[in-house]
């Protein structure tokens, strides 16, 4: 205990533990030494051997506490001033494709929508033949499908990688009876190169509204209000003639170009910039879920969020969104 007292500092510490509690430490010889003495002195003496030990240990730690304290006392840097702040914690932020998402889903949330979401592993039944694509339909070249290595008793592939959220207007109509009104968020395959403007994953939101009575009006009518709670009270829009084969008449909409007076990059010198498309649900989608398109009719609309995104905050490369690059991110956080 007095070679103890005597340690100066850890080194000297760690030097006083070899010599009386390390392998070879004059304590470990003892306890060793045990088998020598006569049988009946052999529990006595372990006792006591065992005793000694954790009284050494227990003083060990003492001094070693009483060491590092007056180490930091002696040095200031070293030392912990609890009166100072904590280092700053980096705080995360929402993804902005959450983001725009939560964003236009509120907007029509407003305006009398449910939000619902679909399987992303979806079958050709929904994502095209009863969107009124039918098998070898051309219409199909236009989504560079993903399909599923899965082959049904007829030798052909069912199963795919979502190409868009569509299927969900199906898939709602068949569990539902008009009205509908819903919008579907969620990510999307297709099998094409990427580049500033194309992701081979993504988002997208689509929408759809089936009732009695609704009409292109409707249709104009809502999108409209949406462009203006997302891009703002003084948006003017454009619709213009577009084909697709789950809508008729289909439309594409545009906003008036909000970064110049017609002429920038960002619209093509246009003045227009184009989000999405859009049209009145087609008789035979109607029909193929058990809907009479004599007595409803309803609309649909499909956009990309991460292209409102861009439009929004000026972002020029879509493949930002996804390549965890924190500089980009921190700027929505």
């Amino acid at each position: 205990m007095s070679a103890l007292d005597e340690a100066a500092d850890v080194e000297a510490l760690d030097d006083w533990r070899i010599s009386y509690l390390g392998r070879r430490g004059e304590l470990t010889q003892i306890l060793r030494g045990l088998g020598s003495l006569p049988a009946e002195e052999r529990p006595a003496a372990g006792a006591a051997a065992n005793a000694l030990r954790r009284t050494l240990e227990e003083a060990m730690s003492s001094r070693e506490d009483a060491l590092k304290r007056a180490a930091a006392e002696s040095d200031p840097v070293d030392a912990i001033d609890v009166t100072l702040p904590g280092w700053p914690v980096p705080r995360g932020g929402i993804h902005p494709t959450t983001r725009i998402v939560r964003e236009i889903c509120a907007a029509f949330a407003s305006m009398g929508f449910s939000v619902v979401e679909g399987p992303e592993i979806e079958w050709d039944h929904y994502n095209f033949e009863m969107l009124n694509i039918p098998k070898d339909h051309p219409a199909r070249d236009m989504w560079d499908t993903l399909w599923i290595d899965y082959e049904d008793e007829n030798g052909e592939r069912p199963m795919l990688l979502r190409t868009h959220t569509s299927p969900m207007q199906a898939r709602t109509m068949e569990a539902t009876d008009p009205p509908v009104r819903v919008v579907v968020p969620g990510k999307c395959y297709r099998y094409e190169a990427t580049d500033p403007r194309h992701e081979w994953h993504f988002y997208q939101i689509e929408g759809l509204a089936v009732d009695r009575g609704i009409t292109m009006t409707d249709l104009k009518g809502t999108l409209y209000e949406f462009a203006r709670r997302v891009f703002g009270v003084d948006r003017k829009v454009r619709f213009r003639c577009d084909y697709f084969p789950f809508v008729e008449p289909g439309v594409d909409m545009s906003i008036d170009c909000f970064l110049c007076d017609g002429g920038c990059r960002v619209c093509s010198d246009t003045g227009w910039i184009e989000i999405m498309g859009a049209g009145m649900v087609h008789p035979k989608v109607l029909a193929g879920v058990g809907y009479d398109p004599n007595i409803y009719t309803g609309f649909a609309f499909g956009m990309g969020p991460e292209r409102i995104s861009m439009l929004k905050h000026g972002i020029e490369d879509i493949r930002l969104f996804y390549s965890n690059d924190l500089r980009f991110l921190r700027q929505f956080s």
